[in-house]
């Protein structure tokens, strides 16, 4: 049983760590461009918590190697993203995101930190920090719910790449499985609701992704039929313009011209057309969930989520 455990959390630290390193690709945009644009760095402050918090918990924790591993490598990840962050985000940007790390990151952790050391003893210091990182994981989790939502309002999932959704279901998957057979709640239960929403996720992708695609093939047929329309009229004013036929001929031409120029335009919708032109200012690998909610002014650069 012990061997077993221990494969199935080598298993999980592989997934977890490739679902942490995903927005280097965004972070090497940010440095070549030396600007964070319009992302968001609050992901990462909350997930540098939320896997700084599951390492001092697996450094408690009998048995404990794989926890701290796998969220000792997160926190990393997560605490060089929020050092770029810093230094390439505007000034603006820069000193809330800042307030907010001292808050979250150095008081709320060193709070924790040192009230289970000074205050909790022997079982309960799992239970304290046990609970605590449970809290902020299923918090996590539910994340995507707005995201969730964007997908079933407007019956497209461009904001719920499907890579993503089905690593992130398969992590809570995996450390599901091996907090059964380690015996810890704390790990299970959080991840176990990773789980449902998870699957919730695909099945909504798998809802919408044929009606995803059938209304952006009916859009583009509309654009391309307007641009036709538009190119006949210039054409046929050259062509007029070119061969004088009379008064009456040019007459009859520019009254035709005119009722052409007032034909009513092609349906388009305009809610899908706003989201394409913010996600392609704004897309990310990450961009998740958060994203999504991207329809808000600052777009998350990824939500970069924690699930042991």
């Amino acid at each position: 049983m012990a061997s077993l455990s221990f494969f199935i959390g080598i298993i999980g630290n592989i997934i977890s760590i490739l679902v942490f390193a995903s927005p280097i690709q965004t972070f090497l945009r940010v440095v070549k461009k030396k600007s964070t644009e319009n992302y968001r760095g609050d992901p990462y402050i909350t997930t540098l918590l939320c896997t700084s918090l599951w390492t001092f918990y697996g450094l408690m924790k009998p048995d404990g190697l794989l926890v701290v591993t796998v969220n000792g490598a997160g926190a990393v990840l997560q605490f060089i993203y929020v050092i770029l962050f810093l230094i390439f985000a505007p000034k603006d940007k820069k000193i809330k995101t800042a307030k907010l790390v001292a808050i979250l990151d150095v008081g709320f952790l060193g709070a924790v930190i040192a009230v289970t050391l000074v205050f909790v003893h022997g079982n309960l210091r799992l239970t304290f920090v046990g609970i605590l990182c449970s809290a902020l994981t299923i918090g996590m989790y539910a994340s995507p719910l707005s995201v969730m939502r964007t997908v079933i309002k407007t019956k497209s999932v461009e904001y719920m790449p499907f890579l993503l959704s089905f690593f992130l279901f398969l992590n809570a998957g995996v450390w599901s499985v091996y907090s059964v057979l380690v015996r810890d709640i704390y790990i299970g239960v959080p991840n176990a609701i990773g789980v449902v929403l998870g699957s919730a996720q695909l099945i909504i992708y798998s809802i919408y992704k044929n009606k995803s695609k059938s209304t952006k093939s009916t859009e583009k047929m509309e654009e391309e039929g307007s641009a036709r329309l538009v190119k006949g009229t210039i054409e046929m004013r050259g062509f007029g313009d070119d061969h004088h036929v009379g008064d009456e001929a040019n007459h009859n031409n520019r009254a035709a011209f005119t009722k052409g120029k007032s034909l009513p335009k092609p349906h388009v919708n305009r809610q899908y057309s706003l989201q394409k032109i913010i996600k392609t200012l704004s897309l990310g690998p990450y961009d998740l969930y958060s994203t999504w909610p991207q329809d808000e002014p600052d777009v998350e650069m990824g939500n970069t989520e924690d699930h042991r």
